[in-house]
Order: structure tokens, then C-alpha cells, then sequence
């Protein structure tokens, strides 16, 4: 099941203690036994943690599922503001991936000779002065 499901068995066994997954069976031997249904939904968890998801968000937005379909727009709501916080995470990314990209130019510029090195963190005087001692 852990590796379907891809949680380690600390994970799966957490998400069943939390009362994460609903409805699972136990065998003679009291080990769990999972069906379809339960590693569907299992693997919902594993995407709704990567999106961000707290243990309670996943418990709030199980609560509305086991209700029925008329808790639909609640749960559209909840991940809607899930989307809009990975947009706003991936454009900050796509922030830093872009200043990182500027950095490498200038420096392999600077490294070529294309181009002087400028600080901004070491004012031209003190460099002069430096490099006179």
C-alpha cells in the first residue's frame, strides 16, 4: 500500500490515526485492509499535502465530502484558495529563477571581460581603496 500510494507507512498509519481515511477494514489480525475506494482517496491526500494542505484543511475538506454533493461549492471554494496560493508561490519562484538567471549572465559578462564588475554592496571608492593597499 505505501509504495501505490507513495506515503511511507509512518504517513499512512498517521493519516489513519488522524481519522484521514474513513472506513478502512482490519483483517483477523487487526491489519488494515484498504479497497479501491480507500486508495483513491489516499492518494487525494497525497496531492492535497503536495498543494499545501494542513492535517485540519484535509480534515475540514473530508468532513464536506463525506456530506455529499451539496458541499461541493465549499470544497470548489477551498481549492480554489489553494490554486490561487500555488499561483502566487510558482510566480515567486518564477521571480527568483528569473533574478538567478540575470545574476549568471552578469557574471559570466564579468568573467569574459564583456562587461565591469559593479557592487552593490561595495562602493566604488572603498574598492579603489582596497585594491591600493
Amino acid at each position: 500500500m505505501c509504495k501505490e500510494t507513495d506515503l511511507t507507512y509512518q504517513a499512512l498509519k498517521f493519516y489513519c490515526n488522524e481519522g484521514l481515511i474513513p472506513d478502512v477494514k482490519r483483517d483477523k489480525n487487526n491489519r488494515r485492509i484498504f479497497d479501491e475506494y480507500n486508495v483513491r482517496w489516499i492518494k487525494d491526500l497525497v496531492c492535497l499535502k503536495k498543494c499545501g494542505m494542513s492535517i485540519q484543511e484535509m480534515k475540514e475538506y473530508l468532513d464536506l465530502c463525506l456530506q455529499g454533493e451539496q458541499t461541493i461549492p465549499q470544497r470548489k471554494e477551498m481549492l480554489t484558495k489553494k490554486q490561487e496560493s500555488l499561483r502566487q508561490n510558482i510566480k515567486e519562484l518564477k521571480e527568483s529563477i528569473d533574478y538567478i538567471d540575470w545574476k549568471q549572465s552578469f557574471y559570466n559578462e564579468v568573467l569574459s571581460g564583456e562587461r565591469p564588475y559593479v557592487s552593490n554592496l561595495i562602493r566604488k571608492e572603498n574598492a579603489e581603496n582596497r585594491q591600493t593597499k
